[in-house]
């Protein structure tokens, strides 16, 4: 038996070894986990803390199954390091580490060392396995060039893999430049740049887990936010953290940032730019004032037998001195009622009591004043009075009026192309309209307390049982018995309702407007507005992000064509730029297509190199109007014998045909192009999704075409019905 067998038998047989322990550990938690969802011990509120510690462990742990293990690293000095998805430890032997996890700076050489720098390593060795199986391994030593060949074979199996339903992590893989990145100490904000297949994202996902890892404490309690272009693309990328032992993430659109939304659909250009533009703050803040309004003619109230009258006089002082508060619209009602209330009952009280009454009798006076103000709060009249000078408002109330009417968004300095026939039918870009206006408006107080009162009565009914049963045990004879179950089932419904909340982080993160993450992703950033950064940057106070994109893809109107623009307002110096330019996703032959539509709309942006050919030409092909369809249906019949993924993609009135927009930041191995010249007749924003069209691919591209060919896509071997199989 040759040496390479007996040490891939040796390291099946450790890796064999790791998967006993991680089973045992795994029996173990479950065994804790089932005794504490069954054990009466403590508090309710301490046994739930323990089942949910429990259960995350087991995550943990059930991630780690495929791929326990996938590398090992030897020092020159000897000593050998297996490298994994977890951490396990020898409690025999002082808690020596079995297997490191990915993310301790001890395993950091087996991403970093090379020949020139080993970083005082001998070897890498990094294992090709299916399941829990080692089927082959590759060895790199540092240090003796000839014997380096194959080191980026794990790598090449990887990118050369058919791909499968969502992204996968590159915890086996990570190349120098991404490691680099992944472990970046740098509080602020980190802009990581990169041309399609970069790995840009997966780089951001997997700086996330690090983050975790490297600082569990600080970050656990408020989670992590990942937002993406659309629902697709978090689908697709859902599954690396989770992969990665993390779920305390909170994964969303720009659609979803505000609480009880889900918005999909998108605005024309021209008005996507307006809402995204930080003009629009003036036109919120003025459609708000515009609510607070004086009477046009005076209001007659009756207070205390006399008829009183709200002017445009004293509505103007009420407005006034609401408005210099400086509170939220429906906060600083209370100010305008105040100033109002003062005003009627002083001149009540001076009508009802002359002759009789003055202000040194303070006792009376206020004793008048008292009943007036009881008369006043149950006066139907005032209160409508009220709600029609200073109406408690809504974002949603607020912005549907504004845009479903003309005479309104005129008298907010709004733009005209904002008037729509529903005012309430949502886009994108009306998410952070609605969540600036929560800071606008404010709460409504009314339906606060009303959820105040049904906390405090739930809180009170649970104590009520709780002192009713101790009641019951102290009077009870000797031989009578109170069941130990009867006081614990008093004590638990006493822990659910005082100040006790048993969702999860990302149940409780994803309903509170309010709520702040500890740090935040933002993919494909360079299609966010300045609205957009508003509405993220209130939701990260402390401006740690990591945002990845790439300008030259840029589609939105109102998105970035450059960063410190959109980012140095808010984190000042604290962010740094880093970039990707190796491509890991696409060919090199398909690449060279996508660089002449690059080098055509962005001719100084270079596009990244990518690591490998494929062997295979993109093609493209003449087809008819009445041949369209039956062309698309041929590559999809190509493409079900083979492995992997496909798509096509085209305008989105072509039948069948995904629209490049929705296939951001996604891959396949395979794409069929339909029509790029309609793509490109959209303008730059056309180029750019012409570009992310065909950098979807990994391994093979065609393109169909009714009209000419655009000059762009020259490189491509046209082909025949027959030779396009």
């Amino acid at each position: 038996m040759s040496n390479h067998e007996d040490e891939l038998r040796s390291e099946r047989a450790y890796v064999a070894e790791l998967y006993a322990q991680l089973d045992a550990e795994r029996a173990r938690v479950k065994s804790a986990y089932t005794a504490a969802l069954a054990g009466t011990g403590g508090s309710h509120m301490e046994r739930d803390d323990t089942v949910r510690a429990l259960a995350k462990e087991a995550r943990r742990l059930d991630v780690a199954d495929n791929g326990l293990c996938f590398g090992r690293l030897d020092a020159q000095s000897g000593e050998a390091s297996y490298i994994g998805r977890i951490g396990l430890f020898d409690e025999a032997n002082d808690y020596e580490p079995v297997l490191l996890d990915w993310r301790a700076p001890a395993a950091r050489p087996f991403y970093t060392a090379t020949g020139a720098t080993p970083e005082r390593m001998r070897r890498r060795r990094q294992f090709h396995t299916r399941g829990r199986q080692i089927r082959d391994f590759t060895d790199e030593v540092f240090g003796r060039p000839s014997d380096n060949d194959g080191g980026d074979a794990a790598l090449l199996a990887a990118v050369n893999a058919p791909r499968g339903k969502g992204m996968r992590d590159i915890v086996a893989t990570i190349q120098a430049e991404q490691d680099e990145i992944i472990r970046l100490e740098h509080p602020g904000v980190l802009v990581i740049e990169g041309g399609p297949g970069t790995g840009k994202t997966v780089v951001a996902l997997h700086r996330v887990a690090y983050l975790l890892y490297t600082q569990r404490e600080r970050m656990e309690r408020h989670g992590v936010l990942v937002v993406g272009p659309n629902p697709a693309f978090l689908n697709h990328i859902g599954r690396v953290l989770p992969s990665l032992g993390e779920s305390d993430v909170v994964f969303t659109t720009t659609g979803g940032l505000v609480p009880g939304l889900r918005v999909t659909a998108e605005d024309a250009p021209a008005v996507a730019k307006v809402k995204g533009s930080l003009k629009i703050l003036d036109v919120l803040t003025t459609a708000v004032t515009n609510h607070q309004r004086l009477p046009e003619t005076p209001i007659p109230i009756g207070l205390g037998g006399v008829t009183l009258r709200i002017d445009a006089e004293t509505a103007q002082w009420a407005r006034e001195e609401a408005r210099a508060s400086e509170l939220p619209h429906n906060d600083a009602r209370a100010v305008f009622t105040e100033i109002i209330t003062y005003v009627l009952t002083e001149r009540a009280i001076g009508r009802i009591g002359r002759g009789w009454l003055n202000r040194s009798d303070k006792q009376a006076w206020g004793g008048l004043r008292g009943e007036l103000l009881k008369e006043l709060a149950d006066d139907e009249t005032f209160t409508a009075a009220l709600d029609d000078l200073w109406p408690v408002l809504t974002p949603e109330s607020v912005l549907a009026s504004l845009f479903s009417s003309a005479e309104l968004l005129a008298a907010a300095g709004g733009d005209p192309a904002l008037f729509r026939t529903d005012g309430a039918a949502w886009t994108v870009s009306d998410v952070p309209l609605l969540d600036e206006l929560v800071d606008i408006v404010g709460r409504d107080k009314a339906v606060d307390q009303e959820a105040e009162r049904e906390r405090k009565a739930e809180a009170e009914y649970a104590a009520g049982v709780l002192d009713l049963l101790v009641s019951r045990q102290d009077s009870m004879d000797d031989e009578d018995h109170l069941f130990a179950t009867d006081l614990l089932y008093a004590e638990d419904l006493a822990d659910r309702f005082v100040e006790r909340d048993t969702r999860d982080l990302v149940e409780r993160a994803t309903a509170d407007r309010d709520w702040t993450y500890r740090h935040v992703v933002v993919d494909e950033a360079q299609e966010l507005s300045e609205m957009d950064w508003r509405v993220l940057m209130r939701r990260c106070p402390n401006r740690s992000f990591t945002v990845v994109g790439d300008l030259a893809q840029r589609r939105s109107a109102a998105g970035a064509t450059a960063w410190e623009p959109m980012l140095r307002p808010y984190a000042g110096d604290r962010w740094v730029y880093r970039s990707l330019t190796v491509n890991y996703r696409t060919p090199a032959e398909i690449m060279a297509v996508a660089a002449s539509v690059l080098a055509e709309f962005a001719p100084s942006v270079q596009p990244p190199e990518s690591v490998r050919a494929s062997g295979v030409q993109p093609w493209s092909r003449q087809v008819t109007a009445a041949e369209l369809a039956g062309a698309i249906a041929e590559f999809e019949r190509d493409e079900a014998g083979r492995e992997g993924t496909s798509v096509v993609i085209g305008p989105p009135d072509v039948p069948g045909v995904v629209p490049a927009s929705e296939t951001k930041g996604l891959e396949y191995d395979a794409v069929l192009v339909v029509d790029p010249d309609r793509i490109l007749a959209d303008g730059p924003r056309g180029a750019a999704e012409l570009y992310v069209a065909l950098t979807r691919a990994t391994q093979r591209l065609g393109v169909l075409h009714r009209g000419p060919l655009p000059r762009a896509l020259g490189g491509l071997t046209e082909v025949t019905p027959a030779g396009s199989r």
